[in-house]
């Protein structure tokens, strides 16, 4: 095509030209939330284990606000942590409160959800706006939250109640969640959802998962505003403060 046309082809489909300027351009600070986010694993991991990629982490990252440039860190692999409902929050709560959920299922297709909020255990549904869906492969799509109902996490441990469920999921009603999978992590669940207006993000209902992955999130504007809060003394960390008492001649 011309360089005309492609021009307009990245006008129609701006995704495109943030993909291709971050293979083409290196990350620069001053370009916030344009690149693609680090990934980081211990070194004898094959990456051919991995689900997510890089592309998969920048599509994804596509539902973070832009000032929010990441760092992510596998915090639990079903293959490498056994398939364990106990390990999975044990890896999971000692590491960063944000978290990225990604499953394969048996049917390959690859799928999940972005936790704003700790796996924490509660006996109803939990989180904020920033909680969404997404679906990797065979197509790529993010759902947001549409404001219908606050059903967006969800965390039940050892309860012995039918009408909670013992599991993490997103979205929906218990028993009917946007996605959900079961304490065993042998089994799992995905309808259609008002929450995020998701479909089924599963080729069938009930699907069995084949890999359960977790990535734990870093900001990278959060870490270095706890790093200038540590610096410095109390007139430089709260500006407000110091330009408060410059007024007023102290």
């Amino acid at each position: 095509m011309s360089l005309s046309d492609f021009r307009n082809w990245c006008t129609l489909l701006p995704s495109l030209r943030k993909f291709l300027g971050n293979l083409l351009m290196p990350p620069d600070s001053g370009r916030p939330g344009f690149e693609v986010p680090l990934l980081h694993y211990p070194e004898n991991i094959c990456t051919d284990t991995l689900l997510l990629n890089k592309e998969y982490a920048w599509h994804i990252g596509g539902g973070f606000s832009q000032h929010e440039v990441q760092e992510w860190k596998l915090l639990y692999h079903s293959s490498l942590h056994g398939q364990s409902f106990n390990t999975f929050l044990g890896k999971v709560t000692n590491g960063d409160a944000q978290t990225v959920l990604i499953v394969k299922d048996t049917e390959g297709s690859i799928y999940g959800g972005y936790a704003s909020q700790p796996w924490e255990r509660h006996s109803d549904f939990y989180g904020d706006m920033k909680t969404f869906l997404f679906k990797c492969y065979p197509q790529a799509s993010i759902f947001r939250p549409t404001g219908a109902n606050k059903n967006l996490q969800w965390c039940a441990v050892n309860f012995s109640s039918e009408n909670i469920p013992n599991g993490i999921g997103f979205g929906g009603q218990p028993h009917h969640f946007g996605l959900f999978l079961s304490a065993n992590f042998d089994q799992g669940h995905s309808f259609t959802c008002s929450t995020f207006t998701s479909p089924p993000l599963s080729k069938t209902n009930r699907f069995r998962p084949e890999v359960i992955e977790c990535w734990g999130i870093q900001m990278r504007g959060a870490q270095d505003e706890k790093l200038e809060l540590v610096k410095g003394t109390v007139l430089e960390r709260f500006k407000e403060d110091r330009n408060m008492l410059k007024m007023v001649g102290l």
